[in-house]
């Protein structure tokens, strides 16, 4: 490092290209990951939620990805501090979020949510309310999680499978969460599906055991991600993106696979991407890891190879030492790291990368890496705060 605090580093002007995704031009390829943090009392964004967003823009993020947002539906989600996009209030408080975000010349776009069978009764103020689930079954036992036990006990017994009615008003209330995020200023939509949450739970086999129009095998299991994607792409045009999460890992299990050959993750993708989808977020713990044997591409690789749609990576990118959610820490200088990523962001592996606790950790991240400073020191203590 330089007398001035400049550092020797990985040339990274690839991340600093723009992008064009749908009818968005997004200045370059780092993209703030969605990461829900419940820092919304009575699912109404304030004040400092602007704030936090707005500092990253400001840094110089390309696009921003919300925490998880509740549609409209009852079952959406648990906790009472996760936000909401219905109701004036929380109305109000995201067009805030969205002018801050504007204003600091960044882009910005909600992750529409519904946590399916993972939704908690308990942790509601709407105990009697239970998870909506395609089969009743809420995941295989046996697997690898790092879930509360206790949690895992309540939510094990099998409830009844969510009926055509259910069905059909939650994949209007995401069309009506979409409409309302573009008239709140909004840059595009962004839908969560991954993880073991409702449309990743009709996607899994483990969790999709129907035999009517919403499961069978792996192409049928797809009709409602490309329901909820076509009534979103009907609400709000042909220009606005649509940013699409899946993972093999599940909460569940992360062990699980959501597709274990190439052919059977071209069956689940193709319909989505070609019922109006943009971009594929492909969440895995490491941006590193092969998605199959014989090959070193990641999931957004195969993403993009099997479908022809951008796609984005994410997993522990800019992180030193990382550790995963089971505590298994992976080694790495964070500079190290970024040489890996831009590798592979190079030979156009994927198109963007998402960078999750590593701007939590700093909210000037970005601008670290632009500028040749050095990181800041990891400090988890920052993954509790709004900074």
């Amino acid at each position: 490092m330089s007398a001035a605090g400049v550092m020797a580093r990985a040339d990274v002007a690839a991340l600093f290209t723009p992008f064009r995704l749908g009818g968005l031009t997004v200045p370059n390829r780092i993209v703030m990951s969605p990461m829900t943090r419940q820092f919304s009392p009575g699912r109404v964004p304030g004040a400092d939620v602007a704030a936090y967003y707005a500092r990253r823009a400001a840094a110089g993020v390309g696009l921003i990805v919300t925490e998880g947002v509740a549609i409209d539906h009852a079952a959406a989600v648990d906790f009472p501090e996760v936000p909401q996009l219905h109701g004036d209030a929380a109305q109000a408080g995201w067009r805030k979020v969205v002018d801050q975000v504007h204003g600091a010349g960044g882009l910005i776009v909600p992750q529409l949510w519904h946590q399916g069978p993972m939704r908690d009764p308990a942790s509601s103020t709407e105990p009697e309310i239970v998870g909506i689930r395609p089969s009743g079954v809420w995941g295989r036992i046996g697997g690898s999680v790092s879930l509360d036990p206790a949690y895992v006990e309540r939510m094990l017994p099998d409830t009844r499978p969510a009926s055509d009615g259910e069905i059909a008003d939650i994949i209007e209330s995401y069309a009506r969460a979409a409409r309302a995020a573009i008239e709140l200023g909004f840059d595009g939509i962004a839908i969560h599906a991954a993880h073991g949450y409702l449309i990743d739970s009709f996607l899994w086999h483990e969790t999709n055991r129907r035999d009517d129009i919403w499961g069978g095998d792996a192409s049928r299991r797809t009709a409602f991600a490309v329901a909820v994607v076509r009534t979103i792409r009907d609400a709000i045009g042909p220009q606005r993106p649509i940013l699409f999460r899946f993972s093999q890992f599940k909460m569940q299990d992360y062990l699980a696979r959501l597709a274990d050959t190439p052919d059977a993750l071209a069956a689940l993708l193709c319909p989505v991407a070609e019922a109006g989808v943009d971009l594929f977020d492909a969440s895995q713990r490491y941006f590193d890891q092969p998605a199959f044997a014989d090959s070193s591409l990641n999931l957004a690789g195969w993403a993009k190879r099997l479908t022809g749609v951008a796609s984005m990576t994410v997993g522990g990118i800019g992180m030193g030492t990382p550790r995963d959610s089971l505590g298994v820490e992976r080694p790495m200088e964070a500079d190290d790291n970024l040489d890996a990523v831009l590798a592979r962001l190079e030979a156009a592996e994927f198109d963007l990368i998402a960078v999750g606790r590593a701007l939590l950790n700093d909210p000037g991240w970005i601008s670290r890496l632009r500028d040749g400073h050095p990181f800041l020191p990891f400090d988890r203590a920052n993954l509790k705060r709004l900074t």
